[in-house]
C-alpha cells in the first residue's frame, strides 16, 4: 500500500470514529508526540486515539487535506472541531502532522499545533492569558496523561 494511501485511510477512519482501523496502521512500537500528550509509545499511542474517539461521543469532526510524501516522510494537514469536554467550549484545532514509516506501517507520528491558540479556545480566559506558559502546558499534559491512565485501567 502506498504511504499516502495509508494516511488517507488513517484519517478516513478517524472521521468514521474507527480507532481500531486507525491504529492498525501503526507499528507495534510507534512513537507519537503532540503538545497535549507529549511523547507516547506503542499501545499508549493507540489507546490515546481510542480514548479520544470514545470521549468525543460522536461530536468530533475531522477534516484532512494536503497529504504529501517527501522521501520516507509523509505530511498532512488536519483539523478537529469539537466541544472540549472539560469546559464545553468549542475548539477548532489546526494540526500539521508528520509520519515516518517502516514498510507500510507508521513508526513515528508527530502532530504539531499552536498550544496557545488551542488553550484559548478550550479554556477561555485562563488559556488566553497563560497558554504560552510551561506551567499551563505541563498541567494540561498531566491531565491528558491522567485521563489516558484511567482509560487504560478500565
Amino acid at each position: 500500500m502506498e504511504r499516502i494511501q495509508v494516511i488517507q485511510e488513517f484519517y478516513s477512519a478517524f472521521q468514521a470514529g474507527d480507532a481500531e482501523k486507525m491504529v492498525s496502521h501503526y507499528a507495534d512500537n510507534v512513537q507519537f508526540e503532540d503538545p497535549a500528550f507529549g511523547r507516547l509509545s506503542g499501545e499508549d499511542a493507540a489507546n490515546m486515539w481510542r480514548m479520544l474517539i470514545e470521549r468525543s461521543k460522536g461530536q468530533l469532526q475531522i477534516e484532512f487535506s494536503d497529504i504529501k510524501q517527501n522521501g520516507d516522510e509523509v505530511t498532512a494537514h488536519w483539523e478537529a472541531k469539537y466541544p472540549f469536554s472539560k469546559t464545553g467550549r468549542f475548539v477548532h484545532n489546526i494540526i500539521e502532522a508528520t509520519f515516518e514509516f517502516n514498510g507500510d506501517k507508521i513508526i513515528k507520528h508527530t502532530d504539531d499545533f499552536n498550544f496557545w491558540r488551542w488553550s484559548h479556545m478550550a479554556l477561555g480566559l485562563p488559556g488566553k492569558l497563560l497558554g504560552w506558559s510551561p506551567i499551563l502546558q505541563n498541567k494540561v499534559k498531566k491531565q491528558c496523561l491522567d485521563l489516558l491512565d484511567k482509560y487504560k485501567n478500565t
